[in-house]
C-alpha cells in the first residue's frame, strides 16, 4: 500500500547550469530527470563549467547565481535573464562582459554529464523549515538549495525526513515513478549571494553541524512521466 508522505508544492528548472532557475507548474520527466535541466552550462576553455567554487570540473565564476535562464519555448535555446531579469539577446557575449573574461561560452550537454551527481533532488518543506529556524537571521528559501521539487509535508514532519526515504521507490502524480537514493553533500553554493539572498557561511555551517553537511533526496528515474504542482508523492 502506498504511503503518502507530501504533495509537490513547487517545481525548479534550471537551464543554464549554476543560473537561477525557473518555477514551473508542470514538466515532463525522462530518465535524465527534468526535460531540459541544465542541459546547458557556462564552459570555460579548459572545458570547466561555471560554477561557485573550483574543482576538477568546476570553475568558479563569481554572480552567476544573480542571474537567472528559462526556456521561451517549452524546450530549445534557453534565454539568459540579467540581474534586472531582462533577457539577452547573446548569452555568451553578454557573459563574457558580465564575467569579464573571453573565454566562456553557453554550451550544450555532450559527453559529460552536467550534473553534480543524480538527476532529481528532492527537499521537503519540514527540512526547509528546520534551515530558518537554525539560521532565524539569514534569509533561506529553497533556492539556495536548487532542488527540483519542493514537496510540502504534513505539520509535524520531522527535519530530514528525506534520509527515511532511501532505498525505496516512490510515486509522483500518476505516472512518473523515482528511487530515492541518498543525499546532496552541500558545498559553498548554498552559502552565496542571488538575487534577494545575501551571502551568509551559517547555512552551511549549520547543517555541517547538524546533518554531516548533507540535504535533500537524489533520486533516479525508474519510469518517466509528468510532474506538476499539487502532485503526491507517496512511498510504493
Amino acid at each position: 500500500m502506498a504511503d503518502v508522505v507530501g504533495v509537490v508544492e513547487r517545481i525548479w528548472r534550471y537551464p543554464i547550469k549554476s543560473t537561477g532557475g525557473e518555477l514551473l507548474q508542470r514538466v515532463d520527466v525522462d530518465a535524465r530527470g527534468l526535460l531540459g535541466d541544465r542541459l546547458f552550462a557556462v564552459r570555460d576553455a579548459g572545458g570547466k563549467f561555471g560554477s561557485g567554487k573550483n574543482t576538477r570540473r568546476f570553475r568558479r565564476m563569481p554572480g552567476l547565481l544573480h542571474l537567472r535562464s528559462r526556456y521561451p519555448d517549452d524546450v530549445g535555446e534557453p534565454e539568459l535573464l540579467d540581474p534586472r531579469g531582462m533577457a539577452v539577446p547573446d548569452p555568451t557575449a553578454y557573459l563574457r562582459r558580465y564575467l569579464g573574461r573571453d573565454d566562456v561560452h553557453v554550451a550544450r550537454e555532450e559527453a559529460i554529464s552536467h550534473f553534480d551527481q543524480l538527476p532529481l533532488s528532492i527537499l521537503t518543506t519540514a527540512t526547509l523549515d528546520w534551515v530558518r529556524s537554525v539560521v532565524p537571521d539569514v534569509p533561506v528559501d529553497e533556492r539556495r538549495f536548487r532542488p527540483n521539487l519542493l514537496v510540502r509535508t504534513p505539520s509535524g514532519t520531522p527535519p530530514f525526513v528525506e534520509d527515511e526515504w532511501f532505498g525505496s521507490k516512490a510515486g509522483i502524480g500518476n505516472a512518473l515513478c523515482v528511487e530515492l537514493v541518498r543525499s546532496s553533500e552541500r558545498c559553498v553554493m548554498i552559502n552565496e549571494a542571488q538575487r534577494d539572498l545575501p551571502h551568509s557561511p551559517s547555512v552551511l555551517r549549520a547543517i555541517t553541524q547538524a546533518h554531516n553537511i548533507r540535504l535533500d533526496a537524489l533520486a533516479t528515474v525508474v519510469v518517466p512521466g509528468p510532474v506538476q504542482a499539487g502532485d503526491t508523492i507517496a512511498l510504493l
